[in-house]
């Protein structure tokens, strides 16, 4: 068994993945994830959601060592993704005794899901129910697309605490910790909390205002989410970055580069902005698009309020790196940020117009001039050129 207290009466009991390589089949995980259930062990016993099917064997062994002989009187299905239910068959057979609390969108998605493996008497719940457990208090808040239609929160009225569902939520195991104030959350988390926002919630940043507009209503005390850790101090520090992030403003004034070059002369090129811009005194971080995951690049756009993208030509067309990466901009609805473009063609340079095609789909995309057209490679004339660039994308 490897539980840890949240508080005096409730109990994670989740487990971390160190083995999964994608998460949704898509997302590389170099540091793993974690899966978050919590246990409330009151007059009632109350899961909070449930696990993926790989960490089972880990998830029951916790909540029998945690339940203690003890049974399970509900499960609150939160979210029905199945990194987070696909063991609530399993659950229900071994506890006949358990009352699914969920909403009715959730209803339908666990027939969907499961079929006539699970038969269940469901305890409806709706926006502002409450659950009485004994001690605790649960009310009820719908959270609709962010980032599943069928998703809601719980907050407990007695501990203070924000079950958050996938809100809040992040890459990264939690190896051995359980709160963000144990760790140096900056340094070791927060660009994976900032990847896992951009790919996994980014597109619904009106939703995820709506959540915020709510708990602004509620004395939280501790964060409780489905992945990543838990936050009980500085919630300031979190709600203020998914304040920038769901409303896509970015969180400091810096620069990132990211080229789709063939054999580096595109690459050279943007090498040379960035080396301008610290020069001038920009915080510049460099990707290799057809090196680096276009979602860890993501997630670096919404950090970061100017944008230099440098992409050859293939084909006649833009080289698909750079074409995958800002079509994964327009769909997680990326905006307001100054952009500046650079382009590379031996014979037929095509891929900024291609760029600035795609750059028309966001709202409040700021291209800069000039735009840099190469021809092969960079010429000793247009240095003049890329200095021009340089000033224009930093000017106030």
């Amino acid at each position: 068994m490897n539980t840890k207290q949240v508080c005096k009466d409730i109990v994670w009991v989740g487990a971390d993945d160190r083995r999964l390589a994608l998460f949704e089949n898509v997302y590389p995980l170099p540091n793993g994830v974690s899966y978050n259930s919590y246990l409330i062990l009151d007059t009632k016993t109350v899961l909070m959601d449930a696990a993926d099917a790989s960490v089972a064997d880990v998830f029951f062994e916790n909540i029998e060592g945690a339940l203690n002989g003890r049974k399970l009187d509900y499960v609150v299905v939160q979210h029905m993704e199945p990194d987070h239910s696909a063991t609530l068959a399993m659950l229900l057979k071994k506890h006949s005794e358990t009352v699914v609390v969920c909403n009715a969108k959730t209803e339908t998605m666990i027939h969907q899901f499961f079929g006539s493996d699970v038969t269940i008497s469901p305890q409806i719940v709706k926006e502002g129910d409450v659950l009485q457990t004994g001690n605790h208090a649960l009310q009820f808040m719908m959270a609709p697309m962010v980032h599943w239609p069928e998703v809601m929160m719980t907050y407990d009225q007695t501990s203070k605490i924000l079950f958050s569902a996938d809100a809040f939520g992040s890459f990264g195991t939690l190896d051995g910790a359980i709160f963000a104030d144990e760790v140096n959350f900056e340094e070791q988390y927060l660009d994976e909390a900032r990847r896992y926002y951009a790919n996994i919630v980014g597109k619904y940043g009106m939703p995820v205002q709506t959540v915020l507009k709510k708990a602004a209503g509620l004395d939280i005390q501790m964060i409780c989410p489905l992945h990543g850790l838990v936050w009980r101090k500085d919630l300031g520090f979190l709600l203020d970055k998914y304040q920038h992030w769901s409303t896509y403003q970015p969180e400091e004034k810096a620069v990132v580069v990211a080229y789709a070059s063939m054999y580096g002369n595109t690459g050279h090129v943007a090498e040379k902005i960035a080396e301008k811009l610290d020069a001038k005194g920009w915080p510049v971080r460099v990707y290799d698009l057809s090196k680096t995951g276009r979602d860890f690049v993501l997630g670096e756009v919404f950090r970061a309020s100017h944008v230099v993208l440098a992409a050859a030509t293939h084909d006649g067309g833009l080289f698909e790196p750079m074409e995958y990466l800002l079509r994964e901009m327009i769909a997680h609805g990326v905006q307001g940020r100054k952009v500046a473009l650079v382009e590379n063609g031996s014979w037929a340079p095509m891929a900024a117009k291609q760029m600035q095609t795609l750059l028309e789909s966001m709202k409040d995309m700021q291209v800069v001039q000039p735009v840099i057209s190469v021809k092969s490679a960079l010429a000793p004339a247009q240095e003049a050129e890329v200095d021009s660039l340089v000033e224009n994308l930093i000017a106030e």
